[in-house]
């Protein structure tokens, strides 16, 4: 759901930058933790078209299979492959985005950061959903990794990386 509205919140306010771009977004909290600085950019627009319209498709694709699972659908498992190597893509252009911020813009996206911790956990979701399936076909080793939870410790640590990126470049100037 935060994938779906964050997005349609940067659409919405990307459309109206495109208009007057000397407006500000509500998530523009200081130069370097700035929506609208960042929306400005090609990279924003990298496709031809605000980047927000792929997290609304790949949101609505999470939320689709989510509450399909929870009320015992079964997909194919062609389906589940696909949905992964959706998400796949999806964590790829999250950390593309993400370097471009970090390495070249220099100013953060609020919405943007949110959009990339949730696309990660998604994909690790969605990951350990066909693992646990036996859609994709691992290791007993790497079957019981998952069982236990232990995964979760690879999430955990790649988001806290990228926090840890973050305070490191910017710290308390983010806020400043």
């Amino acid at each position: 759901y935060e994938v779906i509205t964050s997005d349609w919140s940067s659409d919405v306010c990307s459309s109206d930058l495109a208009k007057d771009s000397s407006m500000s977004f509500g998530c523009d909290v200081s130069s370097l933790l700035s929506c609208s600085a960042v929306a400005l950019t090609p990279q924003a627009h990298v496709l031809g078209f605000p980047n927000a319209f792929l997290g609304i498709f790949f949101g609505a694709v999470v939320l689709t299979i989510s509450f399909a699972l929870i009320t015992g659908v079964r997909f194919p498992r062609w389906y589940m492959i696909g949905a992964n190597a959706l998400y796949t893509i999806a964590l790829g252009f999250a950390l593309w985005l993400f370097s471009q911020s970090y390495f070249v813009i220099h100013v953060l996206c609020p919405w943007c950061l949110l959009v990339l911790i949730t696309t990660l956990i998604l994909f690790a979701g969605i990951t350990r959903i066909n693992i646990r399936e036996d859609v994709f076909p691992v290791s007993q080793s790497v079957r019981h990794f998952v069982s236990k939870g232990f995964d979760w410790s690879i999430t955990g640590l790649a988001v806290f990386i990228i926090l840890a990126m973050i305070a490191a470049r910017y710290g308390v100037e983010l806020f400043t």
